[in-house]
């Protein structure tokens, strides 16, 4: 016998409808419970993604869930019909509940099975990828509120064989997930110890850990206190050069006290620094580079006509996704909008002053980025953007301490210019660059086996399914009981109890579309 895709059942088995062997959304009687009692519920966050568990169900009164929510019993399985809950696997067998009754979200379908079917076997079936994507494909109504319609699970077809059969084949399959899970949930732990292992890397570069021996082996370059200096003179040089420029481009004479308009940087709070290793020194962000927000006085939904052209504009996001460099970008500026911008040049240093303060990023080409990030030019020369990039990755938190607690969070570029940042000799910057990238190297190597991993365990789990309803997971028995014989004691015990007819609506239907719960 075939099932509903074409496919050869083994022997003694059947295809079926879940309203064949099963209720769809059945109803209620609440006259049997009191206002008092105390019932489950479930909201959506409480049902695992593809682990088929429901997590700290809530204890509520009857009476304030009686009315707008979906009713459910142990034994049920319960399966989200919205997206992306659906598609994530949202589906469950409804454990034991306060009150022997549980209640939940209106985005919850409800399939009860009949007797000789094991919700397992329905909940397993629904996991199934290609299931999910036929019920994607099945979804109604419009953008962000897509549901699959129940009467996609009525005429859902799936295989059938015998009761005994069904628990072989339910044991075999969580002997195997139960391996699969303890192996992915060892790879998430070594994810987490990556995370700190980068974090302790990092840590441990800014505060000279990492080239204390090399410090001891090159005991007389220059100390950060000159390598300072030289920078704060090349700044000021470079300020006067610049001055004279524009003065010249004007055909103007510079007035006698011009060189007294020039604005020194910040200069470090010494009080409550820590101590630094030999001959280095602290230092501001200001006194290191040239600190300024990007330009971007328009947005794509109100300026289209600055969007589109050959310049690329850098947003926060590509700076949060960016590895250390940004190698891509999503958006890019017209003429037009580079007119109202301007470009940075390679390896400015990219910091984000909203909503994710601090997070990172250097340029690998030249683009545009709006005022919502804050660009740092160094003389690289003098300082290493990498390092920068390094270090300011490990007082994220303490410069996320300064924004306010609102709903926008955004810091003001004076926090920046008056970051404190642990100024290694140049030389030094160079080294901790190279030991940390030899280090984070085999980290991310770790991290891409890993995900590999992680890719490898999610499709065996799929194959464990299909195999599992192919009967091909353990052996037959040919003295188990044939799902034809399953199926009329099915077939005869609904018709034996009989089915109660819905009740007609007395009046006009009532018009628009509730809004979920839950």
């Amino acid at each position: 016998m075939s099932n509903a895709n074409g496919r050869q059942l083994p022997t003694g088995w059947a295809s079926a409808t879940l309203q064949e062997i099963g209720a769809i959304n059945p109803r209620l009687d609440g006259r049997v419970f009191h206002d008092d009692l105390d019932v489950a519920f479930v909201p959506m966050a409480a049902v695992d993604v593809e682990h088929g568990g429901v997590n700290r169900p809530e204890t509520r009164s009857y009476s304030s869930v009686k009315k707008g929510y979906t009713p459910f019993f142990p034994g049920d399985v319960i399966v989200a019909k919205i997206t992306p809950c659906m598609e994530n696997g949202k589906v469950a067998v409804v454990p034991e509940l306060v009150g022997d009754v549980g209640f939940g979200s209106t985005e919850f379908h409800v399939i009860r099975p009949s007797t000789g079917i094991d919700a397992r076997w329905i909940s397993h079936f629904l996991w199934q990828s290609s299931v999910r994507h036929s019920a994607w494909r099945a979804m109604t109504g419009g953008v962000g509120q897509l549901r699959v319609p129940k009467k996609f699970l009525q005429v859902l077809s799936l295989p059938i064989t015998g009761t005994a059969e069904q628990c072989r084949i339910l044991e075999k399959i969580e002997e195997l997930l139960s391996d699969l899970d303890a192996g992915v949930a060892a790879l998430e732990r070594v994810k987490r110890n990556l995370k700190r292992f980068r974090a302790s890397v990092l840590k441990a570069a800014v505060e000279g850990k990492l080239t204390e021996a090399w410090r001891a082996e090159h005991p007389d370059g220059e100390p950060a206190s000159e390598l300072l200096a030289r920078i704060l003179k090349e700044r000021r040089r470079n300020w006067e050069a610049d001055q004279l420029a524009t003065y010249k481009a004007k055909g103007k004479t510079p007035p006698r006290d011009w060189k007294q308009k020039y604005k020194e940087p910040v200069l470090p709070e010494s009080s409550g620094l820590a101590r630094l290793p030999d001959r280095w020194c602290w230092a501001t962000l200001d006194q290191l580079g040239r600190l300024d927000r990007g330009r971007s006085r328009h947005r794509p939904r109100n300026a289209a006509h600055l969007y589109g052209g050959p310049h690329p504009f850098i947003q926060t996001g590509d700076v949060r996704a960016a590895d250390q460099y940004i190698r891509s970008h999503k958006q890019t500026y017209s003429e037009l909008g580079l007119a109202q911008s301007r470009l940075w040049p390679e390896e400015t240093l990219c910091i984000t002053i909203a909503a994710n303060i601090a997070e990172t990023a250097i340029l690998s080409y030249q683009a545009c980025f709006p005022d919502s990030v804050v660009g740092v030019v160094f003389d690289d020369e003098l300082v290493s953007v990498r390092y920068m990039e390094m270090f300011i990755r490990t007082v994220r938190d303490r410069i996320e301490a300064y924004a306010p607690a609102t709903a926008q969070k955004n810091i003001n570029n004076e926090v920046l210019r008056n970051l404190c940042v642990a100024l290694p000799p140049r030389q030094e910057q160079a080294e901790i660059v190279a030991e940390v990238e030899s280090r984070l190297s085999v980290a991310a190597f770790a991290e891409r086996t890993i995900a590999s991993g992680m890719m490898r365990s999610t499709r065996l789990r799929q194959c464990i399914l299909k195999r599992a309803f192919e009967g091909k997971l353990v052996p037959q028995d040919p003295n188990d009981e044939p799902a034809s014989v399953l199926l009329n004691r099915i077939r005869a015990d609904r018709a034996a109890n009989g089915v109660r007819p819905r009740k007609k609506t007395v009046g006009p239907r009532r018009r628009g579309r509730s809004k979920s719960r839950g």
